[in-house]
């Protein structure tokens, strides 16, 4: 059992910010990795000033925005207009293994820093770019900003109470999806780097994000020509299954099959051999019909006794939380979804967790401890004074390697150091 996390031997360079690419990092983070945060001086990452709420002293407030997508992490600030940013950079570009960026198409190049150089730098180096829609095609130029990705690649048009309301999902999905499909896609570069020796370049955006989730209702389209558009808390092509009212509040029900319905049925005291109620087709076609007469038996009930009644028939069922019963839920907490950490500004505070968690390993994300997100600058002195080390360590392995052979002295910049 390890509790360093899987990644515990990669360096990751993360220059993005905002949500899309610092959810990324956040993620390799969480699975081990020294993640180094480089932001603008005096500013640092948008996110810092996204509020409110903000939290700590007033003549330094801090985003709870920020804090969200930046746990695990390191900051360093860096002018990279600047010769001193630029040389600073260099050096974590050589020593790092991953290296993140979501400026928008061209940015990196214009600053020197394009794939080549880069890969000139540390052929070995994996590079994550994240766009908004794309870094090619008739507008790969375009800034990504989620809500619009949310509307542009169709996710608003199936979401919401009908078709003349589209409705943002209530977190920045695209970019926390882009993030989650970059992660993904950086892990399985270093897997193959590992037999190739060589990085490669790991692209995802906004829009390919969310297209990449459009799942059964992409192929309504693709496959059968079904537009599909939005019905509110109900699921397009499976009834009953979505959300229900009850004498003192709501409810949802997943009966996802027939047989489940058949055992519904018989339970509240409903005929399963109905006309228009007997299979699942049926049933979509009736589904007014029949999401009335779900309605009109749990009209009886109490939430606290319709719940228990619907468990114990086997019934898929749950309610309907706010946040913070989510967090102070003990199922949440048993899953190592709260994480607590020790922030210099605001003490001991409590963090949503990592959602991934090791077979017989009972730390969430594979780290026995969680860092706090860094303040803006924290780590200047100490990632420099790594930085030098490593430099120190290649000159040396230069002496003594040219003392042996003279034909190739090229130090070993190669990263996977820490």
């Amino acid at each position: 059992m390890t509790s360093a996390g899987p990644l515990s031997d990669i360096v990751v360079i993360d220059l993005s910010r905002a949500l899309a690419g610092p959810h990324a990092g956040m993620m390799l983070g969480d699975l081990g990795a020294r993640v180094i945060k480089v932001e603008t001086p005096g500013a640092g990452d948008d996110t810092r000033s996204w509020g409110p709420p903000f939290v700590g002293p007033d003549d330094d407030p801090i985003s709870t925005y920020f804090l969200s997508c930046n746990r695990n992490k390191e900051s360093i600030t860096l002018d990279l207009k600047s010769d001193d940013g630029a040389a600073t950079l260099t050096r974590l570009a050589i020593h790092g293994d991953v290296l993140i960026e979501n400026f928008r198409p061209g940015v990196l190049d214009r600053l020197g820093f394009s794939v080549e150089q880069l890969h000139d730098l540390n052929p070995r180096l994996v590079i994550l770019s994240i766009s908004g829609f794309g870094h090619d095609g008739p507008e790969g130029g375009r800034a990504g900003y989620d809500q619009i990705a949310q509307g542009e690649a169709g996710l608003m048009s199936i979401t919401g109470p009908d078709a003349e309301h589209p409705t943002r999902v209530g977190v920045p999905i695209a970019d926390l999806l882009a993030g989650m499909y970059g992660a993904y896609g950086v892990v399985a570069a270093l897997h193959e780097r590992n037999a190739t020796g060589v990085g490669r370049v790991v692209r995802t955006s906004l829009l390919a994000a969310v297209v990449g989730v459009h799942a059964f209702q992409g192929t309504r389209y693709t496959v059968a020509d079904e537009v599909p558009h939005p019905q509110g808390n109900q699921h397009p092509s499976i009834v009953p299954y979505g959300l229900f009212s009850c004498a003192d509040g709501t409810l949802q029900i997943a009966i996802g099959s027939d047989g489940l319905w058949q055992k519904f049925a018989l339970e509240f005291g409903l005929d399963p051999k109905a006309e228009g109620f007997v299979t699942n087709s049926d049933r979509v076609g009736n589904r007014t019909a029949v999401n009335e007469a779900v309605n009109a038996v749990f009209a009886d009930y109490a939430l606290a006794d319709l719940l228990p009644r619907l468990e114990a028939s086997g019934i898929p069922a749950g309610e309907v939380r706010t946040l913070d019963r989510v967090y102070e839920w003990d199922q949440t907490r048993s899953q190592g979804l709260v994480i607590t950490v020790d922030h210099p500004e605001l003490g001991t505070i409590e963090l949503p967790g990592p959602p991934l968690r090791f077979d017989d390993n009972p730390f969430a994300g594979g780290r026995s401890e969680h860092l706090p997100p860094p303040g803006l600058g924290a780590h200047n002195e100490s990632v420099r004074g790594w930085l030098d080390e490593l430099d120190r360590a290649d000159s040396s392995y230069e002496k003594t390697d040219s003392s042996h052979d003279t034909t190739d002295s090229t130090p070993d910049t190669t990263g996977d150091r820490q």
